[in-house]
């Protein structure tokens, strides 16, 4: 996910998420009989993630084809979010084919068109001058970027260091506390053995594809500003979008499922 595609979502959430937590406090003080004749999507889903434990490969492969399925308004891929917090681990292979449908998304070349746009209007790195040939070369810069960080951070780093590279929603409890679990995904990752850990693949990916960066952006930006810059940047971005994926559904929910549900449920007018 781009920044300008991210800063655009998170100021969505940023603005519905507190109304998403009141929705679900409101949820937890109804009577009884309210909530068990009609529990909230995110309760059934909390309960038939308990109840898939433990999971037969068929039924994780066809959930992980799911997952990965996952989109934003149907647009922003969310292939490394999952809602299961006993979901089994990935193997090496599933790690490079999350990288790989990720690399390979649409969605992925057109963020990085976007992003050399604005580059270009704004004429970052100016030594790509302008015109065809700078627009070229600043998409080329913004896809790079976005294939090296997702190949270290998504699949090398997480086989070598066994980490699980999914973002794994917490979906339940009060604002502050997913807000704050949100944030952190970025720095602590779930082990391959099910544990909490440093993550040092999201962490190294961005030095790495930081440092990598300085072999095709113009050497008049080269050194070590511009790996710290660039890596601090997607670290920054990387944990502001751990809220997108925190809370994207309880908006989604909030602005539409809720609008559509109160029209259907309306009286008929004659």
């Amino acid at each position: 996910m781009k920044k300008k595609t991210r800063s655009f979502l998170i100021s969505i959430v940023v603005a519905y998420a507190w109304l998403a937590a009141d929705g679900q406090n409101d949820n937890t003080t109804t009577s009884p009989s309210s909530t068990q004749t009609a529990p909230s999507p995110s309760t059934q889903t909390n309960s038939q993630q308990t109840q898939t434990n433990p999971q037969t490969p068929e039924s994780n492969k066809e959930i992980l084809k799911k997952e990965q399925s996952q989109r934003i308004l149907g647009i922003v891929p969310q292939f490394s979010v999952t809602s299961r917090q006993n979901a089994p681990p990935l193997t090496s292979k599933q790690k490079f084919r999350l990288f790989v449908k990720t690399a390979t998304d649409p969605f992925t070349f057109v963020a990085a068109g976007l992003q050399a746009g604005i580059g270009q209007a704004t004429d970052s790195h100016g030594q790509y001058g302008q015109g065809a040939a700078g627009y070229g070369k600043r998409y080329g810069a913004a896809l790079a970027d976005s294939t090296t960080s997702n190949f270290f951070a998504n699949f090398a780093y997480p086989v070598l260091f066994k980490a699980d590279p999914r973002y794994f929603r917490l979906g339940e409890g009060t604002f502050k506390r997913r807000f704050f679990y949100s944030l952190e995904q970025e720095f602590v990752c779930r082990t391959d053995k099910g544990k909490r850990a440093f993550n040092f693949s999201n962490v190294l990916g961005a030095f790495t594809s930081g440092g990598i960066s300085n072999a095709y952006y113009p050497p008049e930006d080269r050194g070590f500003g511009l790996t710290m810059q660039t890596s601090a940047i997607s670290l920054i971005w990387g944990s502001l979008g751990g809220l997108i994926d925190e809370f994207w559904p309880d908006v989604d929910g909030r602005l539409f499922h809720k609008k559509s549900k109160d029209d259907t449920s309306a009286p008929p007018q004659h």
